[in-house]
């Protein structure tokens, strides 16, 4: 969206710089990618990424502070994943936007999710690295607030590992040797000191949790609920477990800032949405609206353009489980040669004495949807770092 930046990158893009930038993603970080990154990273005003980061830090303020609305979002939180020591705010939060053009040519940011949960934290340092060094980008920065790297990297060393050993300290998921998310978690090995931790392995003798022997003090969690109903994980302990362990990032807020959240928040950035179960009409022009379960992840069961027959699909006893969003169209902002594409920016916060944005992370997709079903077969699409002056 830098005008010059874009152009002056288009100009210079060749075949033989992707396959470098590939390359070096692999090596830095030691294993096979499994998902589509871009060609291209893309260039923002530095002043449109502010707005988003205060935006994500507005919202998020809506919610923490709503007594109400967390008591309601508790009841959400199946019994067995209720987790105790509730911390008083998120440890990381992300907010997903998209971008439309106004009629005096500026954009207004959309939110299209919000999510108590990590990310990508550690792979998006690699992503942003083998940009810059296999495509030569020059002085662009890509750490938000006009920070660095090692400020970013020491802000997510206190939010993951704090005062505890390393040693002591696991990134929990299910299967991760298997995960498409596998690089993040080898380069948060490598950056932090801990270990990735298959969640059906971990022990527990009495409150405490051990690994192959090693007790668990704290726990990086990046196992998603959802999955593991899905897999029918069958664990050696319950969330709900009274343990003696401390969270990095408390299991609860996958529930409490998750897309349950999106009826209760009132801003400009925010299109109208609604629970299914609470639908009193049916709007007559469906096809602009978007039907989401509440709790998937990666765009699992996500229905657009929507039919009275998938309203009429979901069962009544689950209708509260699914949310009707109004779909909003946004603009195709990155010229490339593929035509123009769509943004979506991840605007990505780490929350200890105070919410601090750190990166982000983009996708891009010409399809009705950022993720690859939705953007198969297509060149100049897929995951993207933002870089600004």
């Amino acid at each position: 969206m830098i005008a010059e930046l874009r152009r002056e990158f288009n100009q210079r893009y060749s075949p033989e710089k992707y396959a470098r930038f590939l390359q070096l993603l692999e090596e830095r970080s030691g294993t096979a990618i499994h998902f589509r990154n871009c060609e291209t990273p893309c260039f923002f005003p530095e002043a449109l990424l502010e707005e988003m980061v205060q935006a994500g830090k507005e919202l998020a303020a809506q919610l923490v502070g709503n007594k109400e609305y967390l008591d309601r979002a508790r009841q959400e939180i199946p019994a067995e994943f209720l987790t105790a020591n509730e911390a008083p705010h998120p440890m990381f939060l992300q907010a997903d936007f998209g971008l439309v053009l106004q009629e005096d040519g500026s954009y207004l940011p959309q939110l299209v999710e919000l999510q108590g949960f990590p990310s990508l934290y550690g792979f998006q340092h690699v992503v942003a690295s083998a940009y810059r060094d296999a495509y030569s980008l020059g002085p662009v920065k890509d750490i938000l607030g006009g920070h660095d790297e090692k400020w970013a990297v020491d802000l997510f060393r206190q939010g993951v590992v704090a005062d505890c050993d390393p040693e002591n300290v696991v990134l929990l998921e299910i299967d991760p040797q298997n995960q498409k998310t596998l690089p993040d978690f080898l380069v948060t090995e490598r950056m932090l000191g801990l270990r990735t931790v298959d969640i059906r392995s971990v022990e527990k003798r009495g409150r405490k949790l051990y690994s192959g022997g090693i007790p668990i003090d704290r726990i990086y969690n990046r196992a998603i609920v959802d999955e593991l109903v899905r897999k029918d994980a069958k664990l050696q302990f319950q969330f709900s477990d009274d343990l003696d362990v401390e969270w990095a990032g408390h299991p609860n807020w996958f529930y409490l800032i998750s897309k349950f959240s999106l009826p209760y928040l009132k801003h400009r950035t925010v299109p109208e949405a609604c629970f299914l179960d609470m639908l009193e009409t049916v709007p007559m022009d469906l096809e602009n609206y978007v039907l989401k379960p509440l709790y998937s992840f990666a765009g699992l069961g996500v229905k657009v353009g929507v039919t009275r027959e998938d309203l009429a699909a979901v069962p009544s006893h689950l209708r509260g489980q699914y949310l009707l969003q109004r779909r909003v169209k946004f603009t195709p902002v990155i010229e490339t040669p593929h035509g123009p594409t769509q943004a979506e920016i991840r605007i990505m916060y780490i929350w200890r004495n105070e919410i601090e944005a750190v990166t982000t992370i983009v996708r891009m997709g010409r399809g009705k949807m950022m993720g690859v079903d939705h953007n198969r077969d297509m060149e100049w699409v897929g995951a993207s770092a933002g870089f600004y002056l």
